[in-house]
């Protein structure tokens, strides 16, 4: 039976303008604060390989400057009433997400709109922007669980999109222009598929109200975002190494091509995943690695999800004479969840966990808000949070192990590491 203490479709309201934008609005009486996220169908995925980091850029630019407001004027009105807004892009979308007090609602919303239907992108902010792009990216460069993590997407996944950094390189942000700026912002931001949720303490007449007047009559023609293609498993075990001489430390990604959000097992590879390397002190990864050898500083597995091949990882941060050693342990993990039969117990303990920290994640109106834009961006229906406690507790042993055999693997993947090559 679905547990209808969580938001489900008796409290989430949703509604679609008809412009095309969903908007999700839940109400939380008591609070005094609301925050508002969203999404637009507009990402990196077509920034193309000379222009990687395009997405990012523009979404950076968003609040440097509209039709009726300068820069100054925007920072200055955040901060006068203690609110926050922020732009971002994925691979897919580019996204938003913003808090005020619910008597500064008005004032959020004027700015989300303006940001997103109106940027100007004002040369010296494109200037300043770019700058600072690239100051963060030699920063980056000197980080080796930054570049471990570059060299696995590079290996991994070749000249597919997926490959490249969302943010770019120094070298493809310091040639892409205003005008391909603007060029990518026409062509791909509006309001077909565009998500709005707001969760706080307006009513649903009354933010369903301000997200009209903000975008409802936004009609713009607009691209459609293209989807990603699938990414065959690695043929063996792949391996590259980014000599990083002056490093005292060494970092290691390893995976594969993970399941699709939409896949019928995910979230029984998302429980796999919970075991492997993230329940308690990161799960049996922590344990074996971290704990029992002492090899790692940290040592951990995440199972991404999305509408594209997103990897199934692990990361961990060792000596440099310990990466064979931690290397081999990550393996035999993997076979160990793969082929030996799953205990009860500690199948039990993960599955309390996963619904015990889902009520931890709805507490606050951002995490809530996420949850929501979720469900609706992976068509998830409004039910999801209802029915998730069951579906964990439906999990068997078999069931879960069978997911974890069916997507990982030993034997085909790619390992890149980071740090200073060790001696002999």
């Amino acid at each position: 039976m679905p547990d209808t203490t969580y938001p489900g479709p008796e409290s989430i309201r949703r509604h679609t303008l008809d412009n095309g934008i969903t908007v999700l609005i839940y109400q939380k009486p008591s609070s005094e604060s609301l925050f508002v996220e969203g999404l637009v169908r507009a990402g990196g995925l077509v920034d193309g390989k000379e222009k990687a980091g395009l997405a990012s850029f523009a979404a950076d630019l968003l609040m440097r400057g509209t039709k009726q407001r300068s820069f100054e004027t925007i920072y200055e009105e955040i901060e006068s009433v203690g609110a926050s807004l922020h732009f971002g892009a994925g691979r897919h979308v580019s996204d938003f997400s913003g808090v005020a007090l619910v008597e500064d609602a008005d004032l959020l919303f004027s700015l989300v709109a303006g940001s997103l239907r109106e940027p100007t992108f004002p040369e010296e902010q494109v200037e300043r922007v770019r700058g600072e792009i690239i100051t963060g990216l030699q920063i980056q460069a000197n980080d080796t669980r930054h570049m471990a993590s570059l060299a696995f997407r590079r290996l991994l996944y070749g000249d597919h999109p997926y490959g490249r950094s969302i943010d770019g390189y120094p070298e493809t942000v310091e040639t892409i222009t205003r005008d391909d700026l603007v060029e990518f912002y026409d062509q791909y931001y509006g309001p077909e598929g565009m998500i709005v949720t707001v969760v706080g303490g307006l009513d649903e007449a009354e933010a369903l109200a301000k997200v009209e007047a903000a975008f409802g009559d936004w009609n713009k023609q607009q691209a459609k975002m293209p989807g990603a293609d699938d990414v065959a498993r690695p043929a063996g075990i792949e391996r590259t190494q980014v000599n990083m001489p002056q490093k005292t430390q060494s970092d290691i990604v390893l995976g594969l091509p993970g399941p699709l959000r939409s896949a019928e097992d995910y979230l029984e590879a998302s429980m796999a995943n919970t075991i492997l390397g993230v329940f308690g002190m990161m799960g049996r990864l922590g344990k074996n690695v971290r704990e029992e050898q002492g090899l790692a500083y940290y040592a951990y597995s995440r199972l991404q999800g999305g509408v594209g091949p997103s990897p199934w990882y692990v990361s961990t941060g060792v000596a440099p004479d310990k990466v064979e050693q931690a290397i081999d342990s990550i393996l035999h993990e993997i076979d160990r969840i793969r082929n030996e039969p799953l205990p009860a117990d500690e199948l039990a303990d993960s599955q309390a966990y996963r619904t015990g920290s889902l009520p931890v994640g709805l507490e606050t109106n951002s995490g809530l808000a996420g949850i929501m834009t979720d469900m609706e961006f992976y068509g998830l229906g409004l039910d999801y949070l209802q029915l998730l406690p069951d579906k964990f507790q439906a999990m068997s042993p078999e069931s879960v192990q069978v997911a974890a055999a069916k997507y990982l693997s030993s034997e085909s993947l790619v390992i890149a590491v980071a740090g200073p090559e060790a001696a002999g």
